[in-house]
């Protein structure tokens, strides 16, 4: 029991406790805005939410406990891990009501699962990883070292892309540049990169992009009003309930448009009109607020962060959270195409919120290890005011 109880004591000692807080806020808020548009569904949207929750915050408190780098050791697995994932959608693969894709695989019981959220985690640890490894064979200035980074992110691209996914695509795609621009590789590759990119805009139009996708793109330019009774129309209903929600909202639980459920995916990609009409512009910068809070302090913790790793894990998990918002908010507001994307912490769907959370625990990870340091002769305790004990940490 005494050690239990130093556990607890231990945990809440070297845990960054604003972020969890932060996080707790967002699940929270999010259980309230989906308990409100519950009411325009005979579907049950919060028992799958609680469940996710529960699960991913006892993982989250089981990752702050293992070292990042325990972890981080086993990428050959990880890697195996994740391709299996996605290789499995092949077998057992099927397509979701409101997605044009067949990302998700059903387990024993009826629940969906979607693998290439996950995989955001495991080539998060897997890629920094990486890029620790060509910095530490002075390879992360090379060409052939950008070369391997490219390959690394493109293999789990192309399979989500061949199971049409593209939103999680561009998610992956945004992740790998954050993440090699922080971790130090060469802005010279990144102009290559978009040099290429830029000759293969038609190429990818032609062939890479099929009609819904270019619909999508296409309707936030449309001028005439024609998009917004085809593939504008979730976009035009978002904006409406956004705005019709004023300063103050209608109330959470009051919103006639939350409701009549008029809004697409409101539960899902377009939980941020359910804030919009029922909060109102105040629950709506609440909301940015809180995300931003977190976006900003998983940054401090990747500065504190014990050695490269560590702070390639949390810009990973930064970028993750902050890339998904940006693009959740823009096209709900009709900014950018709607591509599928969750709001983190606030969207139904259980392996977007688990992904989140398991994000979340390894940025604890590093925060609660950035005092020890790996040697061979074993673990040693950073001291603030020295480099290092010499004595063995336990």
């Amino acid at each position: 029991m005494s050690d239990f109880i130093k556990g607890i004591k231990k945990f809440f000692t070297k845990s960054d406790l604003i972020l969890w807080l932060l996080s707790i806020s967002a699940s929270v808020y999010s259980l309230l805005l989906i308990n409100s548009m519950q009411r325009s569904s005979d579907y049950s949207y919060m028992t799958p939410q609680i469940l996710a929750l529960v699960i991913g915050y006892i993982a989250a408190v089981v990752l702050t406990f293992i070292d990042y780098e325990h972890l981080a050791r086993l990428w050959i697995v990880l890697i195996a891990l994740a391709l299996g994932l996605l290789l499995l959608v092949f077998v057992m693969g099927r397509s979701v009501t409101g997605t044009d894709d067949t990302a998700w695989i059903t387990l024993p019981g009826g629940i969906s699962v979607q693998p290439s959220e996950l995989v955001k985690v495991l080539f998060i640890i897997t890629f920094s990883k990486h890029l620790q490894t060509l910095k530490d064979m002075e390879l992360l200035h090379s060409l052939a070292g950008v070369i391997t980074l490219v390959i690394h992110m493109a293999i789990p691209v192309a399979v989500i892309h061949m199971q049409g996914d593209d939103g999680t695509v561009l998610i992956f795609i945004f992740m790998f540049l954050i993440m090699a621009f922080v971790g130090g590789v060469q802005l010279r590759y990144f102009l290559i990169m978009l040099l290429l990119l830029a000759a293969g805009i038609p190429i990818i139009w032609t062939y890479f992009l099929n009609d819904e996708h270019k619909n999508r793109m296409t309707a936030i330019f449309d001028l005439d009003g024609n998009a917004m009774k085809n593939y504008g129309w979730q976009q035009y209903q978002g904006k409406v309930s956004v705005a019709s929600g004023g300063l103050r909202g209608t109330g959470i639980g009051n919103g006639p448009r939350v409701a009549s459920g008029i809004v697409p995916e409101q539960e899902n990609d377009f939980i941020f009109t359910v804030a919009g009409e029922e909060l109102g512009f105040i629950g709506c910068l609440l909301l940015l607020t809180i995300l931003l809070a977190i976006c900003i302090k998983i940054i401090m913790d990747a500065a504190s962060a014990r050695d490269y790793l560590g702070k390639m894990i949390c810009v990973g998990v930064f970028s993750m959270i902050g890339v998904q918002t940006v693009i959740n908010v823009g096209m709900v507001l009709g900014l950018l195409p709607v591509v599928g994307i969750t709001l983190p912490f606030f969207s139904s769907g259980g392996t977007s919120l688990l992904s989140v959370l398991i994000g979340i625990g390894l940025v604890q990870s590093v925060f609660f290890h950035k005092d020890v340091i790996e040697t061979p002769q074993g673990r040693l305790k950073n001291n603030r005011y020295k480099y290092m004990y010499h004595t063995q940490y336990r």
